[in-house]
């Protein structure tokens, strides 16, 4: 299918699209999932792929028998799938390794590598708008992390501020390893400019890091996007468990040369050709030197053939459908007075992907989020989403309103619980009944908040709770009653 088609219609193939639970009037309703960015539902048919394997499960590094080599071979063409995805075509400049369960394994792996590359370089320079998992690691292993402004002023702020990109990096010239840079937010949907990121940083030496967690699901990245190696990306990392494959490992996909000479992170089976008594070899061949152990193989291949399919369906097409989508729902959100948006919400000023984080004035997020799941079965996700200093940095204006000053030393006790946001974000099974039911939970809220905020007790962790609606999570799903079930011929040892 071309990238020019319409997206085929997949939301009866996704794994608990029409789960339903009960509400607080004693209704049962399908839940309105839109909480995307946190992790994607499972799309049934790469599930099916990953279950089918199990039928001809081994290990992988050996060809000795049958089983073996099928399991090798679906693990092969899950690293193809990956380069494919990302239009890479040259296997002798890139590679892909798993690992994981998300990003952060790879971005801690890329920066201790790139620490130990180049050591006279010990400034990193990272967005403001980083998920901590693309922060923490560079502030671990390099000597300083430099925060890039943002266009805008909050809590209309935009991309990554270019010419103030360029202005760090004239600063501190030959002193800059790498840039470390999401390719959209996970909070605001904000998509930055990786690949002219890219040709600054390589024009000064530089290298660059995308963490493409937010983006790969819903649009299509290039490693480069012209072709030219001054706009290639030299690492891109992203998780399965938000490209609708839960329980799949991360993904790193990196120029060979920068892992080249360079001894593996981590070391063990299957990443070394000889070992003595008094030494060992590690293998040149990748990605095997970079994945010790036996790696998470039905997870990975579940991951290629949602690569896979998104391919076959054309990302360009996928893209385009979440944008109506994403429209409507900010367009709604902005005209709804009382509801203050974060970040530029002028998608064709700003580009955005299908996440939007917004308050309600005068209303806790907390309470809101609470209220959207019990009263209209709106799963969405409150708080700082992993993101403290750019939430931080989106909600000054309103914490200097409140008298709050959010740089202050005992800032957290007096934010609290003002300090977040509500969530909502979109994946390829979201619908406008899901934007109508958000929408509606939100206008009930806005209309009756005093009669809300009475059946809610909030506890010391900022979690709001009903006063006598009370669901509890093993009597919707419970480990051990679903063993009962499935093996009722295996009874409880009396030992």
């Amino acid at each position: 299918m071309s990238d020019s088609t319409r997206p085929v219609n997949l939301k009866k193939h996704f794994i608990a699209f029409d789960t339903c639970y009960p509400l607080v009037n004693g209704r049962l309703t399908r839940r309105h999932y839109l909480d995307s960015a946190a992790s994607t539902l499972a799309l049934r048919c790469a599930r099916q792929v990953a279950d089918e394997l199990l039928a001809h499960y081994a290990n992988t590094h050996s060809q000795a028998h049958f089983s073996a080599r099928i399991v090798n071979h679906a693990y092969d063409w899950s690293h193809r799938q990956v380069l494919n995805f990302v239009g890479s075509t040259d296997t002798e400049r890139h590679l892909a390794c798993f690992s994981g369960t998300g990003s952060t394994a790879s971005l801690n792996r890329l920066a201790r590598i790139l620490a130990a590359q180049r050591p006279e370089r010990g400034i990193v320079l990272a967005s403001l708008m980083e998920h901590h998992s693309n922060d923490l690691p560079h502030r671990k292993y390099a000597g300083q992390v430099i925060h890039i402004p943002l266009m805008g002023t909050a809590p209309i702020s935009g991309a990554v501020d270019l010419a103030a990109l360029e202005r760090l990096l004239k600063q501190y010239a030959g002193r800059v390893n790498y840039i470390a840079v999401s390719a959209a937010s996970n909070v605001t949907g904000i998509v930055n400019p990786v690949h002219d990121i890219a040709a600054l940083a390589h024009a000064h030496g530089a290298w660059v890091v995308v963490d493409a967690s937010q983006f790969v699901a819903h649009a299509p990245l290039a490693i480069s996007d012209t072709g030219a190696a001054e706009r290639e990306l030299d690492a891109i990392v992203f998780s399965g468990h938000k490209l609708y494959a839960p329980g799949s490992p991360g993904v790193m996909v990196v120029r060979r040369a920068l892992l080249e000479g360079q001894e593996p992170d981590e070391l063990g089976g299957g990443m070394v050709d000889e070992v003595s008594v008094s030494d060992y070899r590690v293998t040149d061949r990748f990605p095997d030197r970079e994945e010790a152990g036996t790696p998470n193989i039905p997870g990975a291949v579940q991951l290629g053939a949602v690569l896979n399919v998104l391919q076959r369906m054309g990302m360009k097409a996928v893209h385009a459908a979440e944008q109506r989508l994403l429209r409507r729902l900010l367009a709604e959100l902005t005209a709804i007075p009382g509801v203050r948006v974060y970040g530029d919400p002028d998608p064709e000023r700003t580009p955005r992907l299908g996440v939007v984080s917004f308050n309600l004035a005068g209303l806790e997020h907390g309470l809101v989020a609470a209220v959207l799941n019990d009263y209209h079965n709106v799963a969405v996700r409150n708080g700082c989403f992993c993101a403290h200093p750019y939430v931080r940095e989106l909600l000054k204006p309103e914490l200097w309103e409140l008298e709050i000053d959010p740089d202050a030393d005992d800032a957290d006790a007096l934010i609290e619980p003002w300090r977040g946001m509500v969530r909502a974000s979109l994946g390829l099974y979201s619908t406008d009944e899901d934007i109508d039911a958000l929408l509606t939970g939100i206008r009930e809220l806005q209309a009756h908040p005093e009669k809300y905020r009475v059946q809610y007790r909030m506890d010391r962790n900022g979690h709001f709770h009903h006063q006598t609606f009370k669901v509890s999570p093993e009597s919707l799903f419970d480990p051990e009653a679903v063993l009962n079930r499935l093996c009722p011929d295996v009874k409880p040892s009396l030992n």
